[in-house]
């Protein structure tokens, strides 16, 4: 369970690769374009340098006049890609920018996409900003700049021009808690005293008329014509207008000013036409000669201020449910221990007492002392108490324990954790008291990584909210267009008498009747709504994969996972282990005298035979060659290698190695590679049953006599190729002289995800190296039916290519180096986190745990992902759709209209609605995928059945260790099945 520490590097660039390699991968570069006019510029730049090779993408903004190009580094460099643009007429210019060129600030004060729009709109157009973009949900702002041109600071007074406040956030959990709860105290605050004055207001305005005790605040006058009522709800409700309401008249001035307009702007225009047509009666009744008219409601006091306080109301409950979307990153940050127990120890090497060569480390702790988190330093050896979280990133030294890894992984079940065993920062010790040694601290753990990512994930938009964008730039002014069409068609209906009967039995004027739909029409509106029907469902989403070890780089690839119609599987450590064991090995051929120097016949043994091999091997990460190398070390009982002269790896084909002391070439790969060398077969060759480890090493003599042809090792060569084995052949001195068979153990889980897999209706595809045969065997115990055999690790990427040609949405599944570029070049990369960190950089989605059915669990999280947002936009467009014309009077006709304060606390909770759809997603549960009992007891009977059958017609030998000692006790080591044809006596 340790492997996925590796997790630790996913923003890290790697430049260099084994072997002094560079592994093909995208690359974005932002360059400055000159002499656009029109969007035709656009087009022909953008159309001209897309088709150069090695170009991945362009966009061209012609507004910030930029481009941004994704493109191969291995075909093309920044000085290429300026020259193909200075080729269609226009000056470019690298923009290089510096490593520390990327801000996020706390953003306050933002109600709706309105205001999303106008920030990034203005901070983009500032000189120096290369992107801005902005999360409603969250409340952050993603600042790209070029440091040489802008600053923090000048990024942070412009955001705070347009009306809003900016700050750069807190590394410390606690202060970004206490800022957040400070703007819900604030809010709180101010909705207090607004519903202190608002009851009185609307008491007086909506039920106290209609009781007859009551009747004298309406009938008795405080000033000539204003009766004691209108008096005390003007009282009551300035303060509300203007203290409490003095936000939306700064954001919404602050926005026009910019060219933009938010929901403040709807807010204050709404409240504002009900205030001052109130106070404008009072005016005319305090001058007209007869004191006015006490007759029915003809002031909107209790209009204005229930408005504001039902959207203060609104605001509040919203900032507490938005601050429910982000728990999973709060959980994260809050695993982080903020204490540490810093050992200092004391190591002595002592003796076994009578002088024995058995030496021993005794370990003496001289102190223990508690010092802060931040002060851990990569070495400390740390002591971790039951019950207590595990500070940072390290390997247990000694003690003994289990470990809740539950919420970095998903892992519901405790892991056994002994000395020189991985610890996560972050988790939790249950009963034993462990020390350990550390290795990450602060931002290179794995739990910081994990957080920097998930944070990530969740600024970044996902491709379906660009329409809601496009949409808040027109709504505001829409609706006020609308509100003034309503005012002049009910004006005009009133005046002509086709209203009047309406307007009666509302005991109002033409002109209040007209003032009170247009006003309801203004405030009912809510672009809140379909700013956040993306963003929060994407911030729970993608917690939600958080929790359950799957991480997902951005709502892009979130959106993107559910379309997925075709999966590419690596084999070797994606659907394999990736721990390959050498399983079968046949020695056959002579060394040439002249070369090895050697006195014998020039047979070879098997130990002289993986000397060779291994001091070749050992130079090659391939996971093969670690398997050939541990067998030479653990069964043939080789103890060294020799450095080779020289050393070569052909990617996907094999090695090429000169050995020392005479020499001697050996060629190492797979039979396609050894045949295109000009290296056959031997006509005359035959199989020497001593050569195989098949046969007991103290073989008789006469066993020599018994030989086998070269049709039997191509059919020993088939038959381990049809069982699912990787055979490489080795080549000494151009002579072929055996081969190696090497298996890789299928994951438990990899058939049953297969057959989920299929059920949903996905295409699954296999690419390997490997030769057809072997591969077919693995993809049929898996249950895959179409595969890339023998392919190149460069040409993996192709093969994605190919599908996506086809029409498909291709995911690519791998693990290793070679795979980063197909992973790249797929539409979702998912990576297994326990691969290279490169292949983990290159994906879109990172299953922590490695388990293969989190595919499934990332492709259904997406599916109700994405349906939770198509329901959140369809509420949100309904409720627009229905409220606009019913708060406008379309069915004052049938009895129902929607007065004003009523059309504000809707406005107020369809936001709110839209948050609380988002947070439903908590109640997803990840699909129970059963290890199906083909990888399990049907492959233990198959197994079972197929060693019977082999007892009864084969031979058994049994093979105990090259050299007995007393140690040994002649145990039996490994138990061989021959078959008869193999000629052994």
């Amino acid at each position: 369970m340790g492997d996925y520490i590796q997790l630790e590097v996913l923003d890290k660039k790697v430049e260099e690769f084994p072997d002094g390699a560079s592994i093909p991968k995208e690359k974005k570069a932002i360059f400055s374009v000159q002499g656009m006019t029109c969007s035709s510029c656009v087009g022909i730049i953008e159309s001209f340098v897309s088709n150069v090779e090695g170009v991945i993408s362009i966009q061209v903004a012609l507004l910030q006049e930029t481009a941004e190009v994704k493109f191969n580094p291995l075909i093309l460099s920044e000085d290429d890609i300026v020259e193909q643009i200075s080729m269609v007429g226009f000056e470019a210019k690298h923009l290089v920018q510096a490593e520390n060129n990327t801000i996020v600030l706390n953003i306050g004060g933002m109600t709706c996409s309105s205001c999303v729009g106008i920030i990034e709109n203005y901070v983009s157009n500032v000189d120096g900003v290369i992107e801005c973009r902005v999360n409603l949900a969250m409340e952050t702002a993603r600042v790209v700049y070029d440091p040489d041109l802008t600053g923090v600071r000048d990024i942070i007074r412009n955001i705070e021009d347009v009306g809003f406040t900016a700050q750069i956030p807190s590394q410390n959990f606690d202060d970004t808690k206490n800022i957040q709860k400070e703007e819900a105290e604030k809010l709180k605050k101010n909705l207090i005293f607004s519903t202190f004055f608002t009851v009185p207001v609307f008491l007086i305005g909506m039920v106290l008329h209609k009781i007859s005790f009551f009747n004298f605040l309406y009938t008795n006058n405080i000033l000539h014509g204003i009766s004691y009522a209108d008096s005390i709800m003007l009282c009551l409700t300035t303060p509300v207008q203007f203290l409490v309401g003095k936000r939306f008249y700064v954001n919404g001035y602050k926005s026009l000013k910019h060219g933009g307009a938010n929901m403040d702007v709807l807010v204050a225009l709404g409240t504002s036409c009900a205030y001052f047509y109130s106070l404008m009666v009072l005016l005319m009744d305090y001058t007209s000669e007869d004191g006015g008219s006490t007759v029915g409601m003809k002031t909107f006091f209790d209009t204005s201020a229930s408005l504001i306080t039902f959207i203060l109301l609104g605001k509040y409950l919203e900032v507490i449910a938005k601050g429910k979307t982000s728990e999973a990153i709060k959980k994260l940050m809050g695993l982080q221990a903020t204490k540490a127990l810093l050992l200092t120890i004391d190591q002595n090497e002592g003796g076994g007492g009578g002088g024995g060569s058995d030496n021993k480390t005794t370990t003496t702790i001289l102190e223990e002392r508690e010092i802060d988190i931040d002060l851990v330093q990569r070495g400390d050896y740390l002591k971790v108490l039951p019950g207590s979280k595990v500070p940072t990133d390290g390997i247990v030294v000694s003690g003994l324990s289990h470990i809740d890894e539950s919420i970095i992984t998903g892992e519901s079940l405790p892991v056994s954790k002994k000395s020189g065993d991985k610890l996560i920062g972050g988790t939790l010790n249950q009963k034993g008291v462990l020390v350990m040694k550390a290795t990450r601290i602060g931002g290179e753990t794995s739990l910081s990584q994990i957080i920097k990512l998930v944070e990530k994930a969740q600024t970044e938009r996902a491709p379906i909210q660009s329409l809601a964008d496009k949409v808040s730039g027109y709504f505001v002014p829409s609706v006020i267009t609308l509100g003034l069409l309503t005012f002049i068609v009910w004006l005009i209906a009133g005046s002509s008498g086709v209203a009047s009967d309406y307007i009666k039995a509302s005991n109002s004027s033409v002109f209040q009747f007209a003032l009170r739909n247009a006003i309801s029409v203004i405030v009912i509106a809510c672009p809140c709504a379909l700013g956040l029907a993306t963003p929060t469902a994407v911030m729970v989403g993608t917690g939600i994969g958080a929790q359950n070890g799957i991480l997902i780089k951005g709502g892009s690839h979130l959106e993107t996972a559910h379309k997925i119609s075709a999966i590419i599987f690596d084999k070797t450590g994606t659907l394999t282990t990736g721990k390959p064991i050498v399983s079968n090995v046949n020695i056959f051929g002579n060394l040439n005298n002249n070369n090895n120097g050697n006195n014998n016949s020039g047979k070879i043994n098997k130990k002289t035979f993986f000397q060779m091999v291994a001091s070749a091997e050992a130079a090659s990460e391939h996971p093969l060659a670690g398997a050939i190398v541990n067998y030479a070390f653990e069964v043939c009982d080789v103890q060294s290698t020799t450095p080779p002269l020289s050393f070569e790896s052909i990617t996907g084909s094999g090695i090429r190695a000169t050995l020392a002391p005479n020499n001697i070439e050996i060629m190492i790969g797979n039979l396609k590679w050894i045949k295109s060398e000009g290296i056959s077969y031997d006509p005359t060759l035959t199989i020497s049953p001593d050569r195989s480890i098949n046969n007991n090493h103290h073989h008789n003599d006469d066993d020599d006599d018994d030989e086998g042809t070269l049709s039997h090792i191509e059919d020993q060569v088939r038959r381990l190729e049809s069982d699912g084995n990787t055979v490489v052949y080795v080549v000494i001195d151009r002579q072929l002289m055996g081969y190696i068979a090497i298996s890789d153990q299928l994951k438990p889980e990899a058939h049953a995800t297969i057959t989920e897999l299929n059920k949903m209706g996905i295409c699954t595809w296999m690419v390997t190296g490997d030769n057809p045969r072997t591969a077919n065997a693995i993809a049929q115990q898996v249950g895959i039916d179409q595969v890339f055999a023998e392919v190149l690790p460069s040409n993996k990427s192709k093969k994605v290519m190919e599908l996506k040609k086809m029409g498909h949405t291709v995911a690519m599944i791998g693990d290793g180096i070679n795979d980063s570029p197909a992973l790249a070049e797929a539409d979702v990369g998912i990576a297994i986190g326990a691969g290279t960190d490169i292949a983990i950089e290159a994906a879109d989605i990172v299953l922590v745990k490695s388990d293969l059915r989190d595919v499934i669990t990332a492709i259904s999280l997406s599916k109700t992902t994405f349906n939770r947002i198509r329901f959140n936009y369809l509420w949100a467009t309904l409720y627009n759709i229905l409220g606009i014309p019913l708060a406008a009077g379309l069915l004052i006709p049938f009895g129902i209209s929607i007065p004003p304060m009523m059309a504000g606390l809707a406005m107020a909770f369809s936001s709110i609605s839209v948050v609380l759809s988002s947070l439903h997603l908590k109640t997803y549960q990840k699909p129970d995928i059963p290890i199906h009992s083909r990888t399990t007891e049907e492959t233990r009977q198959r197994i079972h059945k197929e060693q019977s059958q082999l007892f009864k017609k084969n031979k058994i030998i049994f093979e105990s260790s090259p050299t007995i000692s007393s140690k040994s006790n002649n145990k039996i080591e490994k138990l061989s099945l021959l078959s008869d044809h193999d000629n052994i006596v």
